[in-house]
């Protein structure tokens, strides 16, 4: 093949593309804020050039998790038991194939440290055991002494941190971060480099010369170098043609295309400040980066994570599979969140919720009842061990009522009830004189199981009663 200087032939789009770029690091008296963008006050403004980037989906998509170091940075920390417990259902989510392809834990205590040895035990491929720790060699020595093979490394690069954090420049700071990722090299660990406040930083002027040294000490040490994008404050964007340093597209691409990252080596790590960490994971992997990162219900810093579960469902969405994971693992966790840790899911949420697959409406609950795939996103029972269930209001009628017996309590086959039976229509007669009484309000399901095992209670009780008297006959 021949060779060029100035530009390669791509095997991915069969063109010549160019392939020199220089990227200087900008070192600056005083810090770039973008505070046009960020002016604080006032809510951050959206900036289009109109500049588009190509997507570039990678071969391969995966998850990360950060559940065991993120998540617990806005929670009472779990106990031992309750991360292996959690980790157990991680694996069995992640499936035979590992589309959850790593969990991320701290280190600092001997808690954080006993938790990664019993998860260590399992003897799980999938996800690896990786860590987070400060940066310094003795820490880089306890990450190798534990038997992992992976940590992240702090490396903020907005000015934001570089002049106000840490007081430096930019020049001293590429000096540092290069030093410490040597070290974690030299120690036997491969770095994860957390990019922090990535969507508030210098693009071109910091992170891309930045990017390129850390593949370049690659290269020189022939040590993998992960790249960990983070949207600390949750600032990232998708729209066509938006400016940067908020553009989610050209943050990926620019990694991927100026700075020479491998997608492979490349993960979006989002925060949920502006309702977007959802959306902006899925263009992560769409415009080049292989991995995002997440945690279980998207608990994490101030309002949260990507949540992982539905990371899950944009995957099976984008790849057409599901890969092997097991998404009924995803009920179980949310049941386990709030039976074993007394956490409130908030009842609308997606895939989790108590009411994400409920129908209030009555014209929706009589489509619901001829054909469920009307009004419901998927067949949730097989996918989430979660039947579609209705709402009981004055327009639900016995059938309704019937349909939410049966889900409700999981009453199948011969143990199902029908809509003539006398539970059915003793329950449809005290909905009924709710709404003559004045009600306007749905019935809740507290209202209906209080009332549905009482008149349960007291049929079975005049079962038992006529089944004795017959004896006496």
């Amino acid at each position: 093949m021949i060779k060029f200087n100035n530009f390669k032939y791509s095997d991915k789009t069969n063109l010549l593309e160019s392939a020199f770029q220089s990227y200087p690091l900008q070192d600056v008296k005083d810090p770039n804020l973008f505070r046009e963008y960020f002016p604080y006050t006032e809510v951050p403004k959206v900036v289009f050039n109109y500049r588009i980037v190509p997507m570039d989906v990678p071969n391969e998509l995966w998850i990360t998790d950060t559940t065991f170091r993120d998540g617990q940075q806005s929670r009472e920390p779990y106990t031992v038991k309750q991360i292996i417990e959690l980790f157990d259902m991680i694996h069995k989510l992640s499936g035979e194939n590992g589309v959850i392809r790593m969990s991320e834990f701290f280190l600092y205590t001997r808690k954080d440290q006993e938790a990664v040895y019993k998860c260590l035990e399992k003897g799980y491929e999938f996800p690896e055991i990786t860590s987070w720790i400060r940066a310094s060699k003795k820490d880089f020595q306890l990450v190798k002494e534990l038997g992992l093979k992976e940590t992240g490394v702090l490396v903020s690069c907005s000015d934001y941190h570089i002049f106000h954090k840490m007081h430096m420049t930019r020049h001293q700071a590429v000096g540092h971060y290069i030093g410490i990722v040597r070290e974690c090299i030299e120690t036997g660990v491969r770095p994860r480099c957390h990019f922090e406040d990535i969507t508030r930083a210098d693009f071109y002027g910091f992170v891309v010369p930045f990017a390129m040294e850390l593949m370049n000490l690659m290269e020189e040490t022939g040590v993998p170098v992960k790249i960990r994008a983070c949207d600390t404050m949750g600032y990232g964007i998708t729209y066509p043609g938006a400016v940067l340093p908020r553009s989610v597209p050209g943050i990926i691409y620019g990694l991927r295309h100026h700075a020479g990252v491998p997608a492979e080596l490349l993960e979006w790590h989002g925060h949920n400040d502006f309702y977007r960490a959802v959306n902006n994971a899925s263009y992560a992997w769409l415009y080049g980066a292989s991995t995002v990162n997440c945690s279980l219900l998207g608990i994490g810093e101030r309002t949260g994570n990507t949540p992982l579960e539905a990371m899950v469902m944009e995957y099976a969405q984008i790849r057409g599979t599901l890969n092997g994971m097991d998404t009924r693992v995803i009920t179980e966790i949310a049941e386990y969140y709030e039976k074993e840790l007394g956490y409130v899911i908030p009842p609308m949420t997606p895939f989790v919720g108590k009411n994400f697959n409920v129908t209030r409406a009555g014209i929706h609950a009589d489509g619901l009842l001829k054909n469920e795939e009307i009004y419901n996103i998927f067949d949730t029972d097989k996918l989430l061990d979660r039947p579609v269930r209705i709402a009981i209001s004055n327009t639900s009628g016995t059938s309704g009522i019937a349909h939410w017996i049966n889900t409700y309590f999981h009453l199948r086959g011969e143990d199902a009830v029908s809509k003539t039976d006398d539970i059915v229509n003793l329950v449809y007669q005290w909905v009924n004189e709710q709404y003559n009484e004045g009600r306007v309000t749905v019935i809740t399901d507290e209202e209906l199981e209080r009332v549905t095992l009482s008149i349960m209670e007291e049929n079975a009780d005049r079962q038992n009663k006529n089944a004795e008297e017959e004896k006496k006959k």
